[in-house]
């Protein structure tokens, strides 16, 4: 058996081995350890951990100095593992909670022990799943509204294309190729509501409900919930360790956005065929044979087409592992983690792909409009002209029936027949007949709501970007509040410090500096959770610097990011400071907000105080811009803006 040493399984029986004369057998331990795939999960477990451990210190179980170092060491090791995960890839222990467990005792030693006090693996794996979930989803849902906008204006391109709309494969009706995008825009809002409303239910704090019975310290649950970004907490410990709903409803969510995307690929890869030839697909996104030199195959369309099975599949497999299980936990639940990760990960490039692949695509207007054209797609106009003529419907549609076969005997086209040859078979054709067979009256004809005429196409397109606008900026009950840091916002800006440093973004800063710092800090709140935060640095009484601007991911795109410098450059107008700067590798996202670049030899504070002890002096791959704040526009007082704070 692999010792704690080598990182190795000793932690992980330490965790239950008590029991246990020896150690497992080998291929039991590769039947029964879950790290392969886990690990996933690492950011999870150690936000839990986190959350866990300030519920411990309100509970009396840890004093506020041990709180303060598990914490230290936590966000350490997330830092730590974000930036090389290679000793997490290479750990031999049972799961990723023995590994997180492992890692802490070996740096702050028998206080990490403390830490499981009245947790248990059920309700924190319950838990870590749960935060995975609702991040996944909302990554899913951004992707969902990337697609939509892609066939948005996709559909602005074509307004005016006229295409062949199909029943039973056999042409059957002329519609906008605007009206098929809007289809299938319909088919992803549907997608995104469903997931949303999976997230209701992903978002309820299962911690504290222990192994199965609850746990037996006086933890304040509704807090802990509140600490991890639920919106409450469960109600039932027996049921929140072993409820797996929330991960069949997202898998279910998740295959039925599939069988919309292998839908719309199974309809362009038609378009694309030699025999259609309404659309050329992008050479990106396609594939030549190994054989045959003049083939262009649809291949990124074939598999989305070909993923949804998986997916089908994943909900399948999650369904069955649940349906005879008894109350609690049992371990056939460690089977609901790879059919879902699985089911995220390929939807995702199913949808990523989509955006790019429909904005390099052509279409060949002549070619779909003369296919709308043919297959008597106007046989229904003219029977809608016979009941304007007052002939019952039913008669209508037989007399058109009649013209219809006639008309193919005579190999011609409806509005190609004589007014005599109509009146043979339908006698109230008059002259007019042939301006209700063009394909322009057909589409104005229908402008009922939902219909293909091009005033309530228009409608619609305006419709779908209003709502891509509105869902793009924060809800009425998610206001971004601005205001200075507090010493309980420590935690989430380190974090959010830590992992921009991670990401190269920013310049990286210790949990001693911030506390240091904290009054120089400012931080936009959503929901009470710290989502962005940013620091303003007072050279001299002319000049500052905004620093460790950083948003959390999840509410990116919300303009956040703008609230906060504006934020800062009205403090520093309060304050008399004539101008401030940034060092930045976002120099779009600045110029945004009104800087400009100059040379950073023309701020001999910053390269006197900063830029000399910087390792990257001689290389420096970052930016100068500043921003004169008479120049700036003062923001307005916004409602959100707590007391006035600056």
């Amino acid at each position: 058996m692999t010792t704690a040493a080598t990182g190795g399984s000793a932690v992980g029986a330490g965790l239950w081995g008590g029991r246990f004369g020896g150690g497992a057998d080998d291929l039991f331990r590769r039947f029964n350890d879950s790290l392969p795939f886990d690990r996933t999960l690492v950011r999870e477990d150690i936000e839990g951990s986190i959350a866990w451990a300030k519920a411990l210190e309100r509970a009396g179980v840890l004093n506020a100095d041990e709180r303060r170092s598990l914490v230290l060491a936590l966000e350490e090791l997330l830092a730590s593992v974000l930036r090389d995960p290679s000793a997490l890839l290479e750990a031999a222990d049972e799961d990723v909670h023995s590994w997180v467990e492992r890692e802490l005792i070996a740096r702050v030693g028998d206080l990490g022990k403390k830490l499981h006090t009245g947790r248990s693996r059920n309700d924190q794996v319950a838990t870590d799943l749960r935060l995975w979930t609702a991040k996944e989803i909302k990554r899913r849902v951004k992707e969902i509204r990337a697609v939509i906008s892609a066939l948005v204006d996709f559909a602005e391109r074509e307004k005016e294309t006229v295409l062949p709309g199909y029943t039973h494969l056999q042409r059957a009706q002329p519609l906008l190729f605007a009206h098929w995008c809007l289809a299938y825009v319909e088919m992803l809002e549907r997608d995104e509501d469903r997931l949303l409303d999976a997230l209701k239910r992903v978002r309820i704090s299962p911690l504290g409900s222990g192994a199965l019975a609850g746990t037996a310290y006086p933890i304040d649950r509704a807090a802990l919930a509140k600490d991890l970004g639920f919106a409450r907490h469960t109600d039932n410990s027996l049921d929140a360790v072993s409820d797996r709903d929330f991960v069949v409803e997202t898998l279910s969510a998740l295959s039925m956005c599939a069988i919309h995307l292998s839908r719309m690929a199974e309809d362009m890869i038609f378009y694309a065929t030699s025999e259609a030839g309404f659309i050329e697909l992008p050479d990106a996104f396609t594939s030549g044979s190994s054989l045959m030199p003049q083939k262009k195959n649809p291949d990124a369309l074939e598999l989305i087409r070909g993923k949804t099975g998986r997916q089908i599949g994943n909900l399948v497999t999650m369904l069955v592992t649940l349906k005879g299980l008894p109350l609690a936990y049992n371990k056939d639940m460690q089977e609901d983690k790879e059919p879902l990760f699985d089911a995220m990960e390929h939807l995702s490039l199913c949808l990523r792909v989509l955006p790019p692949m429909l904005g390099g695509t052509k279409v060949n207007r002549e070619r779909a409009l003369q296919a709308a054209l043919g297959g008597y797609t106007n046989a229904t106009d003219l029977a809608d002209y016979l009941v304007a003529a007052g002939v019952p419907f039913r008669e209508a549609h037989h007399q058109v029936g009649r013209i219809v076969r006639s008309a193919i005997e005579e190999k011609r086209g409806l509005e190609e027949m004589s007014v005599e040859s109509l009146q043979k078979h339908a006698p109230k054709v008059g002259n007019d007949v042939y301006t209700a067979l063009t394909v322009n009256a057909s589409l104005r004809k229908r402008s009922v709501v939902g219909g293909t005429a091009p005033s309530t196409v228009e409608g619609a397109l305006e419709r779908v970007r209003r709502m891509l606008r509105e869902r793009a900026e924060p809800s009425a009950d998610q206001s971004v509040e601005m205001r200075q840091a507090r010493m309980d916002d420590l935690d989430a800006i380190c974090t959010l410090v830590d992992h921009w440093a991670v990401k190269g973004e920013n310049l990286p800063r210790s949990r001693e500096d911030i506390t240091k710092a904290i009054l120089d800090f400012g931080v936009a709140v959503v929901d009470g959770k710290v989502v962005g935060c940013a620091a303003l640095w007072i050279y001299s009484p002319q000049l500052a610097e905004i620093r460790s601007l950083g948003i959390d991911e999840e509410f990116q795109g919300r303009g956040i990011g703008q609230e906060l410098v504006q934020y800062f450059l009205d403090l520093a107008r309060d304050l008399h400071i004539q101008k401030v700067f940034v060092l930045t590798r976002a120099p779009k996202f600045f110029e945004k907000c009104g800087f400009k670049t100059v040379s950073i030899n023309s701020l001999p504070e910053k390269v006197l105080k900063d830029c000399a002890n910087c390792p990257k002096n001689t290389c420096c791959d970052e930016i100068a811009m500043t921003i004169e704040t008479s120049s700036a526009p003062p923001s307005p007082p916004p409602a959100h803006v707590a007391g006035g704070q600056r």
